[in-house]
């Protein structure tokens, strides 16, 4: 197998650049160019695949892979990993993993057996596998990408080799893909098929509207579904006629929002320099400083990466300590509640004009959304669910950069929008099958698309919903639609959590620990069990509920239940939409 030239990283390209540079310069000295359309096919070069994913992006990055790989002389294999044999690990030639992390450095739910099983003492020695990670991630977190870095790091203490470097993507992965992709064809390539059938494949032009192209919706409708108070939520319908988008339940629609045009200008006003100027965009073209601001740049969020960026730039004492103290706890007091506006006014940095200040900003993001609506019953039309995020720290008030331009800024606009495939939380097959949903507050979305979709399919299987939220007479969302259902036969049973209503707080675990009993009766009636809403407590607090109802009703000890949650993961019967 050919060595890959590797391009030192202080050299004067982009990583992109480094990566291509040393693929040429590798097929160029080895004559690949020419020898590889005269050399025979040879065995096809095995390539196992394995993917973990919370919403998709691995998932369907990994498939793209394997039908580029399809396009040589290649046999790839994927598998979920939480479908994948562990036994046949030792004996894998070529491994590539592909994980997101999600929560505070959590793996995927679908990866997190097998994640925890390789770190431990049971796993196995690796000499002789060749392996690469791809790892997803976003900077706003602090454990950025820990699930693929401790793949990446246990892989080579169990003994196996890198076929190529590990790439650590944020929030935009198509470069980083297309990176780290491309680095392990110049390597494989030659063993496997021409590298023109290789990296080359690895783009795919896309049509429609999407994340990169996305559909200007008119928004139809948009009120607060809470009563009086401060307590909002946005029940917001948009229209998708002539987008040719489709969506399932359960999927999710990507947004994306503008900056506050106040909070721009304030920040404007701050610079040492000449603002009244053009600046280049995250991905290509140029607008001017205040409409790049406003429209594609992240202002709202701050990172140990932006800092540490800043800090090289600025004065301040108190950022040069940080920076070098590096300490986790210390970068999360200082970045909870702060945006870009507080290093501008209280930690001001010398840049020397508007591109060099735009070139520490990352770009940006749509937000995700759990679609709320089923498209048959509202053909058309997309529903979503929204909470508004609002508060106030060190002085000023702040807010949810989508919620609050979905609720205050939106009006007369028409905001990108794109479908978001999840293919992890759909509803069963089967519509005899019994359905358990918990989603409180506006973890209700995607039920009710799937009591919608329920309903219109004629599905025979019952609907038991666990909604809570702080106070019955303000915070009941869709209250009026879910007495529907249930008179109309198609809600069986429905749990209502009120936390505030009564002295002691009462949240959904709580009303799934009293109804221990008759769920699981459900479950041996082979009832799939959803979850939907915050993943660092509720998510957490539910999952514990759900195994002592299986201690305790089932009759199984500590280790059986874990047992039975994990087969429900591996069944598909147990699945979550946590953020």
């Amino acid at each position: 197998m050919s060595s890959f030239i590797q391009i030192p990283e202080d050299a004067p390209f982009s990583a992109e650049q480094r990566v291509w540079l040393g693929q040429f310069l590798s097929n160029l000295l080895a004559g690949a160019a020419t020898s590889a359309a005269a050399a025979p096919a040879g065995p096809a070069v095995p390539v196992t695949i394995i993917w973990g994913s919370q919403t998709g992006n691995s998932e369907g990055l990994a498939k793209k892979l394997v039908k580029t790989l399809k396009k040589g002389n290649f046999e790839p294999e994927v598998f979920d990993m939480g479908a994948y044999d562990r036994a046949r690990l030792p004996q894998e030639k070529h491994l590539l993993v592909i994980t997101s992390t999600y929560g505070d450095g959590e793996p995927p739910d679908n990866a997190a057996e097998l994640y925890n099983w390789i770190l431990s003492d049971a796993a196995p020695r690796l000499e002789g596998v060749q392996f690469s990670v791809l790892a997803l991630g976003d900077t706003n977190y602090p454990d950025f990408c820990k699930c693929g870095i401790d793949f990446d790091t246990r892989l080579e203490q169990l003994g196996a080799s890198r076929i190529f470097q590990r790439v650590d993507s944020d929030v935009d992965y198509d470069g980083p893909f297309k990176q780290w992709s491309e680095g392990i064809f110049s390597v494989l390539a030659p063993a496997g098929a021409p590298s023109s059938n290789g990296a080359a494949a690895v783009e795919q032009v896309e049509t429609g509207f999407s994340k990169k192209n996305p559909f200007p919706s008119a928004i139809v409708t948009n009120y607060n579904l809470n009563g009086e108070g401060e307590k909002q939520t946005h029940h917001i319908a948009l229209s998708l006629d002539g987008s040719g988008l489709e969506y399932e339940v359960g999927d999710a629609l990507g947004v994306f929002p503008e900056n506050p045009a106040s909070v721009v200008d304030e920040i404007l006003a701050a610079l040492p320099f000449n603002t009244k100027t053009s600046v280049p965009l995250p991905d290509g073209g140029e607008a001017d400083l205040r409409e790049a601001l406003i429209r594609n740049y992240d202002i709202g969020n701050l990172n140990k990466s932006l800092i540490q960026k800043w800090q090289a730039k600025s004065g301040s004492p108190f950022l040069r300590s940080l920076v070098q103290a590096d300490d986790k706890k210390s970068w999360d007091d200082f970045c909870w509640g702060r945006d870009l506006i507080d290093l501008v006014v209280d930690h001001p940095a010398d840049f020397t004009d508007a591109e060099d200040f735009v070139g520490v900003l990352k770009k940006l993001q749509p937000r995700l959304y759990s679609i709320a609506s089923s498209p048959k019953a509202h053909p058309g039309e997309v529903h979503l669910c929204v909470g508004i995020v609002r508060y106030n720290t060190y002085g000023r008030k702040r807010g949810g950069i989508c919620s609050t331009f979905l609720s205050d800024r939106a009006e007369g606009l028409k905001p990108g929008v794109f479908v978001h495939v999840n293919k992890a939380f759909r509803l069963p097959e089967n519509g005899d099958t019994p359905v358990i949903m918990v989603g409180p507050g506006t973890g209700i979305a995607p039920f009710r698309a799937f009591l919608e979709e329920r309903k219109i399919s004629g599905a025979k299987g019952g609907n038991w919903l666990f909604f809570g939220n702080p106070y019955s007479a303000t915070d009941y969302l869709y209250g009026e639609e879910l007495a529907a259902f249930q008179k109309e036969g198609y809600l069986q049973r429905l749990d209502l959590a009120w936390s505030r209503d009564q002295k002691e707080k009462v949240y959904v675990q709580n009303l799934m620990i009293q109804q221990g009993a008759e769920l699981w009766k459900w479950f041996q009636d082979g009832a799939a069990f959803y979850v939907c809403g915050d993943a660092s407590r509720m998510a957490k607090d539910v999952d514990a509920a759900l195994h002592t109802i299986a201690e305790e009703h089932g009759g199984l000890s500590k280790d059986d239940a874990a047992a039975f949650v994990n087969q429900l993961k591996k069944d598909k019967r147990y699945l979550r939409d946590v953020y």
